[in-house]
């Protein structure tokens, strides 16, 4: 027995210290990741860099493939995340608890094809979005310029970046307002290049691959959206993951975004 005693008290201790640890973070986030045709190699590597991500930033994450985690309390998450998981993915009682989150004042990122929904499949979605993707021509090398130096997003990368991707064509047919963050330079790739049968024309001057938006009943949610992050090895770059993080901060906590009066002298 005295033995056991101070063994009762450790584990007694260590439990409060475990949950004093909970209470100590910052925010709670739920990442959705599910595979498809196209993308899945490139879950168990971001799963490692969020999960490193998490421990570096003191916040707590819970990653899963399983859209029934639409199911319980989405309340407790300060964002969450559709990582190359389209809202399509969610059956009907799901969407409609990640709308209530959403009105309730919830906060989303999505990134890359997490952004593609069937046009009219979901229009609350598309909405909640900003943009609605159309086409994309083969991945290429391109130049990205940064549009707004003052959003978390673009902290961790450079005024023009150098990245490959799936350059993404957009509309905004709902006139969704949204915030640019960073653009591609088109004339830094052949937006053309495309797969026998397809067409792709490009965007123009204006084409956005991050942004943010407000969103939900209240106008009080937080959206941030990355078309970025097509490949597996993206998940392992220092650059990408300051982008991703930046989204990730602004969402969950609404903090970090610099006023432009700030720039002022």
């Amino acid at each position: 027995m005295r033995y056991f005693l101070p063994m009762l008290a450790a584990g007694a201790a260590l439990s409060m210290a475990a949950a004093a640890g909970a209470a100590d973070t910052q925010f709670k986030l739920l990442v959705l990741a599910m595979p498809n045709k196209y993308h899945y190699e490139y879950i168990p590597i971001a799963r490692a860099s969020l999960e490193q991500l998490a421990r570096l930033h003191n916040f707590d994450l819970v990653y899963t493939n399983r859209p029934d985690s639409f199911e319980g309390d989405l309340k407790q998450y300060g964002a969450i995340v559709l990582l190359n998981t389209a809202g399509e993915e969610l059956n009907p009682a799901q969407r409609t608890r990640f709308e209530a989150y959403m009105n309730g004042g919830g906060n989303a990122v999505i990134v890359h094809r997490a952004m593609i929904a069937p046009k009219d499949g979901w229009v609350w979605y598309e909405k909640l979005v900003g943009r609605s993707f159309t086409i994309h021509p083969i991945v290429q090398t391109a130049a990205i310029d940064t549009v707004d130096s003052n959003f978390p997003a673009a902290y961790g990368v450079p005024q023009r970046w150098m990245w490959s991707d799936e350059w993404y064509e957009l509309t905004n047919p709902y006139k969704v307002e949204n915030h640019t963050v960073l653009k591609v330079d088109e004339s830094s790739y052949d937006p053309t290049r495309i797969w026998p049968g397809q067409v792709a024309h490009g965007m123009g001057a204006e084409h956005p691959v991050a942004w943010y938006r407000t969103a939900g009943r209240s106008g009080q949610g937080r959206v941030f959206v990355t078309t970025l992050g097509h490949n597996a090895e993206m998940y392992r770059d220092p650059q990408y993951l300051g982008h991703l993080m930046g989204g990730i901060w602004w969402a969950a906590t609404g903090k970090g975004q610099r006023p432009a009066a700030a720039l002022k002298p």
